[in-house]
């Protein structure tokens, strides 16, 4: 690492991939070191950042622990990164030059959809460049889902739709998408590598090898654990080399074309509700995914009767819950679930919910 530099890691990878996972597990094996996190996810309600500060981090001090988790995390506005990197951005990452003393590693998890390559070339810009420098971009890749050669939920209606509506002729697919993001990869990391046999395993490798030089290290992990040694201090100084780096997002640029963000093709809301029967909300979510183009649910219910928020995730027709903490004196027990899909209708959908929960 260049002397003086902060290290700065972009973990990137789709909707459900095991990013949050894998940050939340690295804030937990940094003790004594210092971390600022940047996170950016679709939804008004910022689930990830509310998941990573719950983490518990291990401090000896519990007032370190506050302060860190409250004062260290940076958290941009809804929307791709690779397309507001210029208006939020930088402000960010000013705030963290100014107080460059007191950071030893900053950490970006990048929304689903977003392209890496324009946010590392951020770290060329003056008043960045002098200062921080990309260790790694981490592209993190869900195993059974590119083993089973979908990158997304009901991957082939997603593309039906892109193709009916002229103005998205020039967005990505969800292929290009990931062919961008293991593009730029440092370190490929492959989640939930439990649930996949040998012959998966050989596909998965397939599909990254044919992206990725085999210079290029792709570690298997489960749960979201990786030791700390495997995913920091890469020193890579991706922003040196990204301008050889060429992606499709690169080619709709090139012709000319006008490029939306990527999250205005996708509709994004957050649904708030009271108390809630933990079993009728996972029937009503497993039904409303199985009716519509649903492909996130991300959040947090307040069970009836029980002291610790209980977590919501959704991803494809998967569904995990689990407690993940009590709940503070001074906060609303209420629930809260951001929903992500194409043409998907928030008043149809808090009807659906209000229905079933009544019931």
């Amino acid at each position: 690492m260049q002397l003086n530099k902060i290290p700065t890691t972009i973990v990137t990878g789709f909707l459900g991939s095991g990013k949050t996972t894998l940050l939340s597990n690295v804030l937990k094996q940094a003790a004594g070191k210092r971390i600022a996190v940047i996170v950016n996810e679709f939804g008004e309600l910022d689930i990830d950042s509310d998941l990573l500060r719950a983490c518990p981090l291990d401090c000896e001090d519990g007032q370190e622990e506050a302060t860190r988790s409250e004062e260290g995390f940076y958290e941009l506005a809804n929307g791709c990164i690779c397309c507001t990197v210029e208006e939020e951005f930088l402000p960010v990452m000013e705030q963290l030059v100014a107080r460059r003393d007191d950071i030893d590693h900053i950490l970006i998890e990048t929304s689903g959809l977003a392209l890496p390559k324009p946010l590392v070339q951020a770290f060329n810009w003056p008043g960045i460049k002098e200062h921080c420098t990309v260790d790694a971009v981490i592209t993190v890749v869900d195993g059974p889902a590119v083993a089973a050669g979908r990158f997304a939920h009901n991957e082939e209606q997603v593309q039906q739709q892109r193709l009916a509506d002229d103005s998205l002729d020039h967005d990505p697919s969800l292929q290009e998408l990931l062919d961008d993001q293991l593009s730029a990869a440092d370190l490929v990391v492959v989640s939930k590598n439990d649930l996949l046999n040998e012959a998966e395993r050989a596909r998965v490798e397939a599909v990254i090898s044919h992206e990725v030089p085999n210079t290029v290290k792709t570690v298997y992990i489960e749960n979201g654990e990786a030791a700390l040694d495997m995913l920091l201090g890469i020193d890579a100084a991706t922003e040196e080399r990204i301008s050889q780096v060429h992606n499709h997002h690169d080619h709709h640029h090139a012709h000319g074309e006008h490029h939306d963000h990527a999250h205005d093709h996708f509709d994004s809301f957050v649904v708030k509700l009271g108390e809630v029967q933990s079993e009728l909300l996972q029937q009503a979510l497993t039904q409303l995914v199985e009716e519509h183009n649903i492909y996130r649910v991300k959040g947090f219910a307040a069970v009836n009767g029980k002291p610790m928020r209980q977590v919501f995730q959704v991803v494809g027709k998967r569904l995990d819950r689990y407690f993940d903490r009590l709940w503070q004196a001074d906060e609303i027990r209420q629930t809260q679930l951001v929903f992500i899909g194409k043409g998907i209708n928030q008043a149809m959908i808090e009807d659906a919910l209000n229905d079933a929960l009544s019931a």
